[in-house]
């Protein structure tokens, strides 16, 4: 039996988390939806707590202060691994990952490429043709695309947009990625999941999303954030021909096939479609 579970950490989110979690049921009323709150001083988990209280497919897993993005996934997942719900979903509290979009999503998950390999990770992505942004400023679209491209340039990740959150994974690709090996706690924590994706061989696609940006409440993203999350990206890039995994060498040779854009067919000898 299929199990999704949505995965929506919070931190100071009183405003959007009722909106956010009344859309996911309405989107994908077969879901449960896990909050995962880091002790938010305005209430958020208290919050939670009073519509789990009147929905059983709301769960609140409460941390004992602000730890990080990373930190609380990570949490997430063991949460859910152990009571078995599949697949499993990341979706910002803020209403920039429109709940709407996630039956395709998750339906994505289940479409299998021209070589019949069915994902195990879908990216909700805002940088492939039919993405989009809104409501962005000129400077938080450079900043993310082009922390996005660096990414994908020095760790070779297959897909273009590496930062994004929107994501959708199957409980055995969770299992298959060395989560324990996991340490980045901040934004750069998408990275630093997709990158060991890649390097555990896991088959990941991209698939179109409209990101808005918040209506309610601050964003949490800085120039200092992303400068932190590009550093990590290049000491993981120096020290990756040290730290070559047992999977990378079975997945030598086809980096370029893990990912199918939406929209693209494979090339001839499997190559990456020309931009």
């Amino acid at each position: 039996m299929t199990l999704p579970l949505v995965v929506i950490p919070t931190y100071d989110e009183r405003d959007n988390i009722g909106p956010i979690i009344a859309r996911v049921r309405a989107a994908v009323p077969e879901a449960s939806v896990l909050v995962v709150d880091d002790a938010s001083p305005d209430g958020t988990g208290e919050l939670a707590d009073e519509i789990a209280a009147t929905d059983a497919a709301v769960h609140v897993l409460h941390r004992t202060g602000k730890q990080g993005l990373g930190a609380a996934y990570l949490a997430a997942f063991d949460w859910a691994l152990e009571r078995r719900f599949d697949p499993i979903v990341q979706l910002d509290a803020d209403g920039s990952h429109l709940p709407e979009e996630l039956p395709r999503l998750l339906a994505r998950l289940e479409a299998t490429d021209a070589s019949q390999a069915a994902p195990d990770l879908v990216v909700g992505s805002r940088w492939v043709d039919g993405g989009s942004v809104e409501n962005w400023p000129a400077y938080r679209q450079a900043i993310s695309r082009v922390g996005s491209a660096y990414a994908h340039l020095m760790l070779r990740l297959p897909a273009r947009d590496a930062t994004a959150g929107y994501r959708v994974f199957r409980a055995d690709a969770l299992r298959r990625i060395d989560l324990a090996d996991v340490h980045t706690r901040g934004y750069g924590f998408q990275v630093d999941v997709l990158w060991h994706a890649h390097r555990a061989g896991l088959v990941v696609v991209e698939e179109p999303v409209r990101f808005v940006e918040r209506e309610r409440g601050a964003s949490k993203m800085s120039v200092g954030i992303a400068v932190e999350a590009a550093a990590r990206v290049t000491w993981w890039a120096i020290r990756a021909p040290w730290t070559r995994r047992p999977a990378d060498a079975g997945s030598a040779g086809r980096s370029d096939r893990q990912v199918q854009r939406v929209g693209e067919q494979p090339r001839p000898g499997g190559g990456e479609p020309a931009e």
